[in-house]
């Protein structure tokens, strides 16, 4: 069975062709800029690549773009668009009314397009990806992936915000979650490297990239997360503020006299990692720049490493136990000197430090960057979404066979 995972972003088209006979990826890439006049698509299969300008003004002349690479007779895999027997998506927000992956029909469609009022940066391009999908491929099954239903497993006590009843009841203001996709596939590859049944394993699941997340599992489920209502709460992040005094909005409005969306816009783009540092988003940058001396870089890191220890912390405080806390994204799987100040700050609990094994495991390497008798290990494990979407999207296809 050959399976074609979709993820539509604003102005991209991420996407990847799996043989789901041995999930192995048969070609992929990323369609960039759509809706501007200088879009770029760059497209692997195996050992040959192709790079080129295309006119793509939405998603739907985009992904005709993308199926003709798959076909295409220099750099595609398969003869004919027939040859793909289910097509998965990821959609950010499910809302409470989607627990886990469905096969899309109309009813599916009106859940995805409800709930973009919560994920307003998100579900209306995944809805747009799957509309394109739909168009180009109309015999095809096409299964939507939610990265909420992961999380859709909290507790009330964990979902819940000490907020007036009515905001809950009529506004639908709880912690969502996000970046479950991801929680779920670590914590499946964690529990098979631990040796653990996957129904019982106790994790502490942190997603560290661009954007931040973590999960506190306890039995193979999610009990509590990181972020909220929206991807801004909780951990220190590329461009968000993370975790703040609510009052700080009210302050900077009457003080600074911003309006909501200024506010907004530097709590989402202005903050975080960049906003501290004062050098950029990225923590490849900002590790080189406190190298260097910088002291807003050297604090940047440390506010980062500081919050997420304090997490760790509160998640161990809450779980029945923890076999290990799992880091994966692009900082976890490869941020050396922030997985060491990790290690450090988790002494108490009893995380013992592997230098050797720290500086080792990167470049999408699995592994324990603890020592083999730590009382609580910490692993490395590398994320793979697409592939996670590609289980699901065959398990619903044959299913519904």
């Amino acid at each position: 069975m050959k399976v074609f995972v979709v993820n539509c972003g604003s102005s991209s088209i991420k996407y990847r062709l799996f043989d789901m006979a041995d999930e192995s990826v048969l070609a992929g890439g990323l369609l960039e800029r759509v809706g501007q006049p200088n879009a770029l698509l760059h497209h692997v299969a195996g050992q040959k690549s192709r790079d080129r300008g295309v006119q793509a003004p939405d998603h739907g002349a985009g992904l005709k773009l993308v199926i003709a690479a798959l076909t295409d007779a220099e750099v595609g895999v398969i003869r004919r668009v027939e040859e793909i027997h289910g097509v998965g998506h990821r959609v950010v927000h499910g809302g409470e009314q989607i627990r886990q992956s469905k096969l899309i029909d109309p009813a599916v469609i009106e859940v995805i397009r409800q709930n973009c009022e919560l994920a307003p940066l998100h579900n209306p391009p995944n809805l747009a990806g799957i509309e394109a999908a739909r168009s180009a491929l109309p015999a095809t099954p096409q299964v939507a992936v939610f990265d909420t239903a992961f999380l859709s497993t909290l507790p009330p006590h964990a979902f819940r915000y000490a907020v007036p009843e009515d905001w809950y009841r009529r506004y639908h203001v709880r912690r969502y979650g996000f970046h479950g996709t991801s929680h779920r596939y670590v914590s499946l590859r964690a529990a098979e490297l631990l040796g653990k049944d996957p129904r019982q394993v106790n994790l502490i699941t942190c997603h560290l990239g661009n954007g931040c997340s973590m999960t506190a599992v306890a039995a193979g489920k999610a009990v509590d997360h990181s972020m909220g209502l929206t991807p801004l709460e909780g951990l220190v992040m590329g461009t968000r503020s993370g975790d703040l005094d609510p009052a700080v909005i009210f302050h900077m409005a009457r003080r600074a006299g911003l309006s909501l969306e200024q506010l907004d816009e530097a709590l989402n783009t202005r903050s975080g990692l960049l906003g501290v540092s004062q050098v950029s988003n990225d923590m490849r940058d900002v590790l080189s720049a406190a190298a260097g001396g910088r002291e807003s870089a050297a604090l940047a890191v440390e506010l980062f490493v500081y919050r997420l220890a304090k997490y760790v912390g509160a998640y161990y405080a809450i779980l029945p136990g923890v076999d290990a806390v799992v880091l994966t994204g692009g900082i976890g799987e490869n941020a050396v000197p922030v997985r060491r100040e990790l290690c450090r700050r988790l002494e108490r609990l009893g995380a013992v430090g592997d230098p050797q094994r720290n500086e080792t495991t990167v470049g999408g390497q699995a592994g324990a960057i603890t020592t083999q008798d730590s009382p609580l290990p910490v692993w490395v494990v590398p994320t793979d979404e697409e592939l996670m979407i590609a289980r699901d999207t065959r398990a619903l296809v044959q299913a519904g066979e």
